[in-house]
This record gives C-alpha cells, structure tokens and sequence, in this order.
C-alpha cells in the first residue's frame, strides 16, 4: 500500500474523530446517527494510523507532499 495521506490530513482526521468520541460519551449525539458516527471516527483513526485511505485511491487522490529526487 502506497501511503496517501498528508500529515495535516491524518490530524484533522484524528481531531475529528476525537470530537466525535467526546459527543457521543457526553451523550450529545445518540441512537443509530451516534454509532454510525462513532464508527466513522473508528475509521478515520485507523486510516490515520496507516497512512492510507481506500476512498482516495480510485480516483488518484493524494495529500502527501511531494517528494523531489535529487
């Protein structure tokens, strides 16, 4: 798996996550809306974790900086 997540992408997606983490356990999102949501945050923390998104990659998509050869 070729890495295609930014530094300040796999952030965002960390505090997301978080956010989402905290309003669930504060009991400000519930229900099915509140799982579905807490699961996305599971996602994006994993992906956050590998480097590497599975919906970037059929369409090419980067976030990674570009490394020239010298």
């Amino acid at each position: 798996m070729k890495k295609n997540m930014g530094t300040a992408d796999r952030i965002i997606r960390v505090i997301i996550a978080a956010l989402v983490a905290y309003l669930y356990y504060a009991g400000i999102i519930s229900g099915t809306v509140g799982l579905i949501l807490l699961i996305l945050g599971g996602v994006f923390v994993l992906t956050s974790l590998i480097s590497f998104c599975p919906l970037y990659a059929p369409f090419g998509m980067s976030t990674c900086a570009i490394k020239e050869k010298s």
